[in-house]
């Protein structure tokens, strides 16, 4: 080896290093962080009242929705204002299933999330037509269709009054009736729909969805079926919505058409754009802030939601990445490994 060849390799080898330890630390921060709150969800009944115990399967249902509008949105570029639509026809075939037809839970739950699913695939055809706010007004017309139809067909939906006295489940014997124990099922439920989507957002279709939302036609030229993730993006979206709403029905005792109105999809937009649109957290700190926090704010009585709104506000002001955004922002800043090319 001459004398140059050496001066090369010994180049590379004492600049191409990457300086590790901050990133090291910022995973330490990370992990430790969701470790406490995993221990904190997890010990949180033993600290909240029943009403709180609610609050909190609240949030972990309507986190498994705004997760499928992250996907839909903030994975695949696509606007979505039907998720509480898609919601009701988990809600209602599910319960349909399990009180008319005498259906065991667990199978109608199955079932209504396999009909979410093939609705939303269906919903996903126009999207390959038309963008932006145009699909909005698509998705949004679609809600009210579902709205409308479980209001007027009274003799399935009980139209405007709701059905009334829907039982929660059992599952090997063991009732979830008790508010703790159906909060850990919902604990349950939204921690394997996370591991999914973990999984799902790293696999090929994640990369897929990704090039799909940020240039569509430089995607088609790479090969990428964007007509089928597309429609993929809508359906898995509109299934996790259907699962949603089969757990919300049990979990309020009660379902009827204003729990779906398209207010209720708007707050899931705002849910994902608050916690982080395209973030694995995000839609878990949104629900959190849409759910939790006005809970916590009711001390200051009339005042409370004047508060939340300045906040939403302001940090869709300063922080349009949304608060999983800022964490994002302060890991390249403070924790990112120090890299120096080799020129």
């Amino acid at each position: 080896m001459n004398s140059s060849e050496g001066n090369i390799r010994e180049k590379i080898q004492g600049t191409s290093l990457v300086d590790t330890g901050p990133t090291k630390t910022w995973y330490v921060l990370s992990y430790g962080a969701l470790a406490l709150v995993i221990l904190g969800l997890i010990a949180a009944p033993a600290y909240f009242s029943s009403y709180g115990v609610f609050v909190l399967s609240l949030w972990a249902v309507m986190a498994i929705s705004a997760q499928g509008l992250n996907l839909t949105m903030g994975y695949a570029g696509k606007v979505s204002l039907a998720q509480a639509g898609f919601m009701a026809i988990g809600a209602y075939t599910s319960v349909l299933l399990v009180q008319q037809a005498g259906m065991n839970f667990w199978l109608a739950m199955i079932i209504a999330v396999l009909f979410s699913f093939v609705i939303g695939a269906a919903i996903g055809f126009p999207a390959l037509r038309v963008e932006g706010h145009f699909l909005a007004f698509v998705t949004l017309g679609f809600n009210e269709i579902v709205v409308l139809v479980v209001r007027n067909e009274e003799q399935w939906t009980g139209g405007p009054q709701g059905i009334l006295n829907i039982a929660r489940p059992s599952i090997f014997g063991y009732s979830l009736f008790e508010p703790i124990r159906f909060y850990y099922f919902c604990l349950i439920m939204l921690a394997l729909v996370s591991i999914v989507v973990w999984y799902m957002v790293r696999s090929p279709w994640g990369r897929a969805f990704k090039a799909l939302r940020d240039n569509p036609h430089r995607a088609e030229s790479l090969g990428i079926n964007t007509t089928s993730y597309t429609v993929l993006a809508f359906a898995i979206g509109s299934a996790m919505a259907g699962l949603a709403g089969v757990m919300l029905a049990p979990l309020v005792e009660f379902i009827d058409p204003q729990s779906f109105l398209f207010v209720r999809s708007i707050e899931f937009l705002l849910m994902v754009m608050v916690g982080g649109r395209g973030f694995l957290l995000g839609p878990f700190i949104g629900a959190f802030v849409a759910k939790v926090l006005p809970e916590w704010l009711r001390f200051t009585e009339d005042y409370y939601l004047v508060f939340f709104s300045i906040f939403v506000m302001v940090l869709i002001i300063f922080f349009p990445k949304g608060i999983a955004g800022v964490g994002e922002y302060l890991r390249k800043r403070f924790f990112s490994g120090a890299t120096e090319e080799v020129a």
